[in-house]
């Protein structure tokens, strides 16, 4: 059974960082490429960041772009956010989701097939 199991999240002032932590279990993860999502109250689910099995190819949203970084360690089965420059507006559960496969680049939402429960990040101003 595949798994995937958020950490990192937590209060933060406006202007630092968090580095969060996606451990997954039960899957290939060295084949799958890994994206990061976010959900703010009463809000859409929104596209944040994702890097390819490999690692050597990266996408951002526009709005995270140059703060965020995604990384992944395919020997410890784990995929980071480094969230820089926090701001208020970046206050979600965010999620982290894996693609067994994707025709596109980046991959549309539907194509995630597994997700984790979310860990909540709040930015205070």
């Amino acid at each position: 059974q595949v798994q995937l199991v958020e950490s990192g999240g937590g209060l933060v002032q406006a202007g630092g960082s968090l580095r969060l932590s996606c451990a997954v279990s039960g899957g290939t993860f060295g084949l799958w490429t890994m994206g990061w999502f976010r959900q703010a109250p009463e809000k859409e689910r929104e596209f944040g960041a994702v890097i390819n099995w490999s690692g050597g190819s990266t996408y951002y949203a526009d709005s995270v772009k140059g703060r965020f970084t995604i990384s992944r360690d395919n020997a410890k089965n784990t995929v980071y956010l480094q969230m820089n420059s926090l701001k208020p507006e970046d206050t979600a559960v965010y999620y982290c989701a894996a693609a067994r496969r994707s025709s596109s680049w980046p991959p549309a939402g539907h194509t995630y097939d597994y997700w984790g429960q979310g860990t909540q990040v709040t930015v205070s101003s």
